[in-house]
Formats: structure tokens, sequence, C-alpha cells
């Protein structure tokens, strides 16, 4: 079966159906450091630049994958929706359907898209698919269901002609993880950055990943560790919560580069293990449908997290987000020596916009967060390690 990858960021979609046994033969990126990635991770692919460019896809696709860009889409974005001009490109895609008509199309994008002005981007996506006489499917996916710790929800949609979606996307289904309450005596994830409306606290995990500023400054999330230590997680060590092999953006386009790209494509990317639960579905559609129960009417005039239109109209259900029963990996397991220590300046600044802001935190976090050891000690790092630099 032939994937062709539109938008494909670093290739989170192609390594994910690559794995699952399928023949990933073109990718469009139009990102020149994205596809120094690709060019150095998939060499015998088609690889091209503007999707604006291409006329029609291979005559033997099989599925269409799409990480669209979610810039006019997402909470951090500017809001503009589905017409935005980044995230409006999207309409290229069904140029391709109409005159493809390619069984199987797989999408990928924010959770906000379902609630950005009343989820009018997803009811244009919707529409368009059901005008081409495709059934269709969305679930909200949340990567820490796969055993990686980071807190990534996305919006996973299968368009089919011949399949019915729900036998990829709703194969399986696990009861919602019991909560986990934060204390110090668990690493808790934060953004460091944010402070005044909300940090993204995460019970031994992070908080979703992000490209970071437009000018390509990181912006990687904190972890306070039982042991007092904050750090910020190492590039590799990002790279592995993404599902990627440690060094898969490292390669030599970048070397001679004054601002190097690697933390905004890994902050981009599509999580690999959720495309890999979709890819393998894809490849062996499930037999049998657990039940799940229909939302109310007056809750279906929502987009709820996960629904359906198989011909009989369109149907919001209630499904778990990680329906997939691995067990998740602890956050220090990904600590390393090249995680860093904050300035003085970093770590005060926050504590204060929280204070400001007023947020409710663990007993002890703010306390902890003032004590701990900043990038100017000349303390030895954590369990032997020598002090961490920038």
């Amino acid at each position: 079966m032939s994937v062709a990858g539109l938008f494909s960021g670093i290739g989170g979609f192609e390594l994910a159906f690559t794995a699952a046994g399928f023949s990933c033969d073109l990718l469009v990126e139009i990102d020149p450091a994205a596809r120094a990635v690709l060019e150095a991770r998939f060499p015998g692919a088609d690889l091209r630049a503007d999707v604006l460019d291409l006329k029609e896809l291979p005559k033997n696709t099989s599925v269409l994958t799409a990480g669209f860009p979610c810039q006019n889409l997402s909470m951090a974005g500017d809001k503009a929706g589905i017409d935005g001009a980044k995230s409006g490109v999207i309409k290229k895609l069904f140029e391709l359907i109409r005159r493809s008509r390619v069984p199987i199309v797989v999408i990928e994008n924010v959770y906000f898209m379902l609630h950005l002005d009343s989820g009018a981007a997803m009811k244009w996506l919707v529409g368009e698919f059901e005008d081409l006489n495709y059934k269709w499917a969305y679930r909200v996916i949340d990567t820490m269901g796969f055993g990686l710790p980071q807190r990534r929800r996305r919006v996973y949609f299968v368009a089919s002609l011949n399949v019915d979606p729900r036998s990829i996307l709703f194969a399986e289904d696990r009861p919602p993880p019991s909560v986990v309450q934060p204390t110090l005596e668990r690493p808790l994830g934060f953004y460091w950055t944010e402070g005044r409306s909300g940090i993204g606290l995460t019970v031994d995990g992070i908080p979703p990943l992000k490209v970071g500023s437009s000018v390509g400054i990181p912006s990687a999330p904190a972890v306070l560790f039982p042991d007092g230590e904050v750090l910020m997680p190492s590039l590799t060590a990002c790279e592995r919560l993404q599902g990627f092999v440690p060094g898969w953006t490292d390669v030599p386009a970048f070397a001679s580069l004054k601002r190097n790209p690697r933390w905004r494509l890994v902050g981009n990317a599509v999580s690999v293990p959720a495309a890999r639960w979709v890819a393998d579905r894809i490849k062996s559609p499930s037999d049998t449908i657990p039940d799940f129960r229909p939302m109310s009417t007056e809750r279906s005039r929502r987009w709820s997290d996960a629904g359906w239109n198989v011909g009989e109209g369109r149907v919001n259900v209630m499904a778990s987000d990680q329906p997939s029963a691995a067990s998740r990996l602890s956050i220090d397991s990904f600590r390393d020596e090249n995680w860093t220590r904050f300035s003085d300046r970093a770590l005060d600044g926050f504590v204060t916009r929280a204070v400001e802001g007023g947020l409710r935190v663990p007993d002890g976090f703010l306390d902890a967060l003032r004590v701990a050891v900043r990038k100017s000690s000349e303390r030895d790092g954590p369990r032997g390690f020598q002090s961490l630099s920038a």
C-alpha cells in the first residue's frame, strides 16, 4: 500500500506508516529545514516542496496523509480559522482528492479546532468529505496513551470510500486512566514560559511540546523532579517524546546555521506512536467495533472528542483519548546529562507570574522552584551529572 504525505514536516506520519509496512513514495513539505530532514531520512522518496504546485497524486496512492498547518487553528495561534493564510492551504487537499479519489485520507491537527468558532473548521472539513461521498470518523487521541509521558491531544480524522472508518479509529477503547493528584513526590511538568492563566501542569510527564517563538527560540517545558531539580528536557529527549529516535533531526544541513531549527521541527511534528496506531488499523481494520455511547441530543450540537458519519448522519460519541493498553514510562527515564537548569531570571520570572495570576498549584510547588539550583550554580548536577549548561 502506497502512502502520499502532504505537509510532511519531519516525517511523523511517514515514519509510522513505513514501520507498519506501507511504502511512502511521495512527500510534500514547504519548510526547507523540515525538507532537509526528510531528504536524510527518506532518501528514496519523491520529495516535493510546495503542495500548491502538485497537479495530482501518484496513481497507486492508497492512503493520503496530511498534518496540515495548525497556526490559524491552535489556541496559541492567531485563531483566524480554516480560511487563515496558513491553515487555508488545506483546500488544495480537496482538489487532489477530487482528481484521484484516493481510498483513504488521514488528517491530524490540534484539538482546539473542535472549539474555535464553534467548530467552524471541523464543520467545513466534514462537509467537503460528505460532498465527495466519503465516510468519515474522527477521534481525539493522546500520545500519553502509547507509553510516552507527553500529554499531546490531537484530532485524528479518517475518511474512506470503501472501508468503514470506525473499524480504524474505534477498533479499541479503554476506560479513561485514573486521575493522579499532583504532589511533589512525583515529577511535575509545566510551561515555564506561562504563569498568569495556566501552566499545563502534568503529573510525571510534560505538557505538549510547542513550536517555540516565531524567530526559532525554543519553548520546551520544564519538569520539577522530586529531588528538587527543575530542568528543561534536552532536544534528544524531546525527539524521543515524539516517538523519533534520538538525533532524528540532526542532519548535516543544519551544521552551519546560526539558529538551529531542530526545536521548532520537533515541536511541530506528528506524534509517531499515535500515527502508528492509526496505520496498523488501516492495514488490518477490525471486524468488530465496541459499543460507544452516543452523546445526548443537547450536546450533539457541539463537536465532541469523537464522532463519525458512515451514511446515517453525524454522530457524536463518548470515547477514551487513550485507546491503547500501553504502559506509560516515567519522565524520569528520559532524563539525561543534557537536560538544562534555568537562569535566575527565567525561574524567578515564572514564579512571579504564577503568584500574580493566582494559579492553583500543588502545595510547596512554588517554594520548591524558589530554592531550586540555578544555571549559575557551580554545584554538581543531579545524580552525579556535571553542572548542566545551556
